[in-house]
């Protein structure tokens, strides 16, 4: 499947981006491009901590899983 939508060139985005000129206004733009930026700031803040959480519950696991199999070796 071909991806047709990413096949744009220079004359179709111009008209885009004056539609978009026209629709939102040239006030209204920074502040939805402020938006988006802080949106995907805050999707990858998310994302880290998810990530962050992920690795301590793996590096917690590996411990306990370490602990559980050095508790027999001393007691022998």
């Amino acid at each position: 499947m071909k991806l047709l939508f990413l096949n744009l060139g220079g004359g179709e985005i111009f008209l885009i981006l004056m539609v978009i000129l026209l629709f939102f206004g040239s006030k209204r733009i920074p502040e939805l491009a402020k938006g988006l930026g802080k949106g995907m700031r805050e999707f990858k803040d998310a994302m880290g901590g998810i990530e962050n959480e992920v690795r301590k519950a793996a590096n917690d696991t590996s411990t306990a899983v370490k602990n559980t199999i050095e508790e027999p070796k001393k007691e022998d």
